[in-house]
Parts: structure tokens; C-alpha cells; sequence
């Protein structure tokens, strides 16, 4: 037992490297965590196999959750057609035709195992991707994009290889089933996870406690995910419209203090899941090479470069020929302009379908053997075919995903941003000095009580105004702020260290108990946590 925990701190120590390292060095540690697991997995020592039951019950819905719940509803409405583009259409057709060029090249193998191969490697996991791009300024809309897409894809591609599975393993197969079962997967994981979102509204009331609230959190999306399976309904898109709603609805009824730990308890858990994960999936080469030692060297490496090839080139090919609709066809179907990607942001976009533990999981959940007792087909083959593709995308386009960009140009203005997101500041606190008002013609608040909530209000309004004012001198779209302001806020920092220093002293001298310091140092935290970053 003792050894099994050292192996998981040395994990866990590999995984806070990895995110110090790609912080310095600008690269995601997805890559490092993947190149890390492949060059540990040449060395002695003890290796963790990839449980599929574990990634797709334990590990993918708080990851789905977490993701959907930061994401924002109102933004994918808006782009629900390309999304639904993307994370649908595309991934059927590149189930296909993966499905069926891989049958072509390998010979007597059927299309449904072709299409079990196909559906794995359908799904993109963005990732990567998006920790490049939110990096490297891309564009807000192009963001909402591969969120939604990766929130919405792994439903279409789970839905479609269960399908396929079954035909190829024989438990029988036909088109009008298949449709319905699409359907009852589709409809009953949007009618589940909306019935998860409303059970927790309407216990919101009741979760006062921090701590209650972020166990009902945390309880949400197996919630989600059990119950869908439980009526063979899509467990992942019941888990994403869950997360989608209660992100969506986290201002009401949820107070301050919930909020703030359960924003930070599920950034720890994505953190841990996704390091550990991405760890795994370098571990798994050695035994997958292993399995295709029988195999013709010749008929691998065919399959795993159609596979690969495929993958690469249908996404840019859709998205091409997606945007050159005629503008005709484009306004029948209600997309207007402005909803139509320009050519780089097209390249961009072609360029963000790395794929991750899915994939992996999807293809080592496969039997080995068939409804009547003989070996699956290609079973080994088709596993390490998915490899190559997550290798081949995770590594390759994920380190050559940022320097696209850069030559893009495709930036956004981090000035009109953060200007943005001031006028906001200004906004609450005219609202703040409305409240005020009322309080006080309410009578529920006496004179000098409002003067002074005016006091604090007006003081917060003029720090907004200064920084307004710096952020009007950013001209090139990169914020740069004056000697002053960078002088003030430091200062405010600077008073805060004081503060909890003379804590820890009265502490120190037994003037202060540790329960007290606590409650005290909390407070400064908060403080802190207003002090808008440089």
C-alpha cells in the first residue's frame, strides 16, 4: 500500500512540474504530461493500464462539468449552428470515412469495426488547443467555438460507437433502431441533465453552507451521467446541459462564499483529472506495441497513416466547404455575415482538433471477442491506430498550434477587453449607489450609514475611472499601465502583507488564537482578491 501511494505522489509531483514547466515555456502540459508518460513508460517500473469504466464514469463527467459550467450559455446559443456543425455533422462524417477507407486498406476487415475506429477518433478533446489559444489572445467567438464543439461532440461520437460496437460484435444491427436509439440518446440526456440543473435550483435555497454546496456540486454530474445511462440515454450530453444550466444560473441564489470554493475546488479537480490523464495516456505504448508484434508491419503502418490522414484533412475540408455555401443557401438557413469564419480564422480552426483520452478510452473498451465467441477483428490494430492519432495531434498540432497563431496574426484586443469588462465595474457600482438610495428612502438605513456606503462606493468608482483612463493610453491593443497605477495598486498590496503580518505576530505573541487568525487572514484574502492584476 505504501509503495501505491508513493507511485501516486510522484504523479501528482509530475503534474505540478509539468504546469510550472509549460508556464515558462509556453506550451501546454497536456504535451509535457503526454511526453513524459511515454518516456517514463521505456523505464522499469510499475504502469497503470487505462481502465475505460474509470475514464468514462469517474474522469470525464467532472471534467465535462467543469468545463461546461465555466462555459457560456448565451455564447453557444448564439453560434448553435456551427457548433452543432462541428460537433455533429463533422464527427459522423469522420467516422465514416475513416470507417470506410480503413476497412478498404485492411482486407476482411468489416465496416462496422471500421466504423468502432472511426467513431473513437471522431471527437477532437480541445484541451490542448484551448490553453494555446486563450494564451495567445484567440479570438472570444473562435473560443466559444471549440468549447462548445468539445462539449457537445463526445455525445455524437459515444452514441455512434455504441451503435457501431454492436453491430460488429453481432448483438444485431439496423438502421431504424439505430436511428431511434440516436434519438432517445440525444432527447433523453437533454431532458436529464435539465431535470439535474432544476433539482439544483431549486435546492439552492437550502445550501447556505460553503460546504454543502460544493458536495451538492461535486455530487451533480454523476448524478447526471448515472441516470442517463440508467435509461440508455446520452450520459455526457446530460452532464454538459447540466453543467451549461447551473453555470448559467449560478448567480441566483448562491451566495458569495459557495461560489468562490466551488470555483475553486472544481479548478483543482480539472487540474489533478486532466494531469493525471494525459500521464496515462503516454504510459500506454509499450503494451500496445506488444499486442502488434504478430501484425505485418506493412498493414499497421497503412492503417494508422489513413487513419491519421483522415483525421488531419476532413476537418479543414468540412470547415472549407462549410463557409463557401452559397450566400443564398447561407441566408435560407438563418446564418447571417458576421456568423461566417474568415479565412485565417478557418485555418485556425482546422488546426484545433487534438484529440485526447477518449479516444484512447473508447477503443480499449472493446471486447475481446465477438456475440458468438471468436476474437474481435483488428481489435490491437484499431487501438493503436487511435495512439498514432492522439500522438499525432496532441503532440504535433499542439506544439505547432501557437506559433499558427502568431503567424496569423489572430489576436484579440486585450485592451478593448479589459475596457470592456470596466465599463461593467462602473456599471455595478452605480447600481450599488441605487441600493443605497432606496435603503435609505426605505428607511431601512440611517444618514450617516449611506454617506458612508457612498464613501466606500465612490472611492471604488474613482480606481475604476483611473484605470479606465490607463487603459485609454493602450493604443497597440496590448494594456499597459502608467508608473502610478502600477504604484497604487502595489501600494494596496503592500498594506494588506502589513496587516496579515501584524496577525501572524499577535498570534505569535498568544494574543491571538489560531481559529481567530484564521477568520482574520480570510478577510485579507478577499481584500486581496479585488485588487485588479497588472
Amino acid at each position: 500500500m505504501a509503495g501505491q501511494v508513493w507511485f501516486v505522489l510522484a504523479m501528482a509531483a509530475v503534474v505540478v512540474l509539468a504546469r510550472g514547466a509549460g508556464t515558462r515555456l509556453g506550451v501546454p502540459s497536456s504535451i509535457l504530461l503526454t511526453l513524459a508518460g511515454l518516456v517514463y513508460a521505456l523505464l522499469p517500473g510499475p504502469k497503470l493500464t487505462l481502465d475505460p469504466e474509470v475514464v468514462l464514469l469517474l474522469v470525464l463527467p467532472p471534467l465535462l462539468y467543469s468545463t461546461a459550467r465555466r462555459s457560456s450559455l448565451p455564447a453557444i446559443r448564439a453560434n448553435l449552428r456551427p457548433i452543432v456543425s462541428l460537433s455533429v455533422l463533422l464527427v459522423l462524417l469522420t467516422a465514416f470515412a475513416v470507417g470506410a477507407l480503413v476497412s478498404l486498406v485492411v482486407p476482411g476487415m468489416p465496416l462496422a469495426v471500421g466504423l468502432v475506429l472511426g467513431a473513437a477518433v471522431a471527437p477532437p478533446d480541445p484541451v490542448a488547443a484551448l490553453s494555446i489559444g486563450r494564451r495567445a489572445g484567440l479570438p472570444p467567438r473562435l473560443i466559444v467555438l471549440i468549447e462548445g464543439e468539445g462539449l457537445l461532440n463526445d455525445a455524437t461520437a459515444l452514441t455512434t460507437y455504441q451503435l457501431a460496437l454492436a453491430a460488429a460484435v453481432g448483438t444485431g444491427f439496423s438502421w431504424a433502431t439505430a436511428s431511434g436509439r440516436f434519438v432517445l440518446a440525444i432527447v433523453g440526456g437533454l431532458v436529464v441533465g435539465g431535470l439535474i440543473a432544476f433539482a439544483v435550483r431549486r435546492a439552492r435555497p437550502y445550501l447556505r453552507d460553503p460546504l454543502i454546496s460544493n458536495a451538492a456540486s461535486l455530487a451533480a454530474p454523476f448524478s447526471a451521467y448515472l441516470l442517463a445511462e440508467e435509461i440508455h440515454s446520452s450520459g455526457v450530453l446530460a452532464v454538459v446541459i447540466a453543467g451549461l444550466l447551473i453555470g448559467y444560473d449560478a448567480g441566483r441564489e448562491e451566495t458569495g462564499a459557495s461560489r468562490l470554493q466551488t470555483g475553486a475546488v472544481w479548478e483543482l479537480v480539472e487540474f489533478l483529472l486532466e494531469g493525471f490523464i494525459f500521464l496515462l495516456i503516454g504510459q500506454q505504448l509499450p503494451a500496445m506495441l506488444k499486442e502488434l508484434q504478430t501484425e505485418p508491419p506493412g498493414r499497421v503502418i497503412a492503417a494508422a497513416a489513413v487513419t491519421v490522414g483522415v483525421v488531419l484533412l476532413v476537418r479543414p475540408l468540412w470547415l472549407v466547404v462549410t463557409q463557401r455555401v452559397p450566400v443564398g443557401l447561407h441566408a435560407r438557413l438563418g446564418i447571417t455575415p458576421s456568423e461566417r469564419l474568415r479565412p485565417r480564422e478557418v485555418v485556425a480552426m482546422s488546426w484545433a482538433g487534438t484529440r485526447g483520452v477518449i479516444t484512447l478510452a473508447a477503443l480499449v473498451a472493446v471486447p475481446l471477442t465477438t456475440e458468438d465467441g471468436r476474437p474481435f477483428p483488428e481489435r490491437d490494430l484499431l487501438l493503436f491506430c487511435a495512439y498514432v492519432v492522439v500522438l499525432a495531434t496532441l503532440v504535433g498540432q499542439g506544439l505547432s498550434f501557437a506559433p499558427l497563431l502568431r503567424w496569423l496574426k489572430l489576436g484579440v484586443d486585450a485592451a478593448e477587453v479589459e475596457q470592456l469588462n470596466n465599463e461593467a465595474r462602473l456599471a455595478s457600482v452605480e447600481a450599488g449607489l441605487a441600493a443605497v438610495d432606496r435603503l435609505l428612502d426605505a428607511d431601512r438605513i440611517g444618514a450617516d450609514l449611506a454617506a458612508v456606503l457612498r464613501a466606500q462606493l465612490a472611492a471604488r468608482a474613482d480606481r475604476y475611472k483611473a484605470r479606465t483612463a490607463a487603459l485609454l493610453q493602450s493604443g497597440n491593443g496590448d494594456i499597459t499601465w502608467p508608473q502610478d497605477y502600477r504604484a497604487t495598486v502595489e501600494a494596496r498590496r503592500a498594506i494588506i502583507n502589513a496587516q496579515r503580518a501584524e496577525l501572524v505576530r499577535w498570534r505569535d505573541a498568544g494574543r491571538l488564537p489560531d481559529s481567530s487568525l484564521r477568520i482574520l487572514r480570510r478577510e485579507l484574502d478577499h481584500e486581496e482578491r479585488t485588487l485588479l492584476e497588472l
